[in-house]
């Protein structure tokens, strides 16, 4: 799929699907994109004879910088910032309830969003550069959407940590001890040949195994779709603050 925002694809291989998103601004989401990701997770779903799926961005820099920030000054209204940030709600919700193995390929450095992605996939690989950083509060929200993601992946007291140095990078190092990521590679080369081989090996697993195994991966999350909407409320209303618009701008600047 092919859009002015940017493109997602999808490779299929026997029981193995690759996803790989991409947008010029450091793959970073307009709702478009983020509608698009979906669609394609949804899409997979369906598809009984995909096991496991590889989800990766585009490029030598940025895995994910997050929402768009030219997306984020255009919102004029509570209705329209809730739905901008249910994208990643949308996203965060199908990745959790597919019957697929997702596994991230983290090739770079992840922000916001893209932390949230790294979050609901069901294993992680990285690189020594994928650092990460929660910039939310720095631009007067919040990262509530993504959050029950990220805490489910590295503890309550690490997320809080993670969001309040806003302005902050967290190494590679400090994502993996905390379990965001399972494996931190030297480069994308080494990433690349062990994503290859544990996909591989995941999607030979019995199929009906995986299954089951991935609901007990996801257990406790069944309010989610309702939880995720709320928070994309939340950050809806404190988008259209005077605080986070002059932010915004400030980090556009830059």
């Amino acid at each position: 799929m092919n859009f002015p925002e940017g493109t997602v694809s999808v490779h299929l291989a026997n029981r193995l699907a690759r996803i790989e998103f991409y947008h010029p601004a450091s793959n970073s989401f307009p709702t478009a994109l983020l509608d698009a990701l979906k669609t394609a997770i949804d899409d997979l779903s369906k598809n009984p004879q995909v096991t496991t799926v590889i989800l990766q961005s585009q490029g030598e820099g940025a895995f994910c910088a997050g929402a768009s920030f030219d997306e984020l000054l255009s919102i004029t209204d509570t209705d329209a910032g809730a739905a901008f940030f249910s994208g990643f709600a949308g996203v965060v919700n199908a990745m959790r309830k597919s019957k697929q193995i997702f596994i991230g390929r983290i090739h770079g450095k992840a922000v916001g969003g893209g932390v949230g992605l790294a979050a609901a996939c069901d294993y992680c690989f990285a690189t020594a550069q994928s650092a990460i950083k929660l910039s939310e509060l720095a631009i007067g929200i919040g990262p509530f959407v993504i959050e029950p993601a990220v805490s489910k992946k590295i503890g309550k007291n690490a997320f809080t940590a993670l969001s309040l140095a806003a302005h902050e990078w967290k190494s590679a190092a400090w994502a993996f001890q905390h379990g965001l990521y399972d494996e931190v590679c030297e480069n994308a080369e080494e990433l690349d040949q062990k994503v290859a081989a544990f996909a591989q090996r995941v999607s030979e697993y019995n199929p009906e195994a995986l299954v089951e195994m991935k609901q007990i991966f996801w257990e406790g999350t069944e309010h989610w779709d309702s939880l995720l909407s709320a928070r994309a409320a939340i950050s809806g209303k404190l988008v259209l603050s005077d605080f986070t618009k002059a932010a915004l701008s400030q980090f556009k600047k830059k």
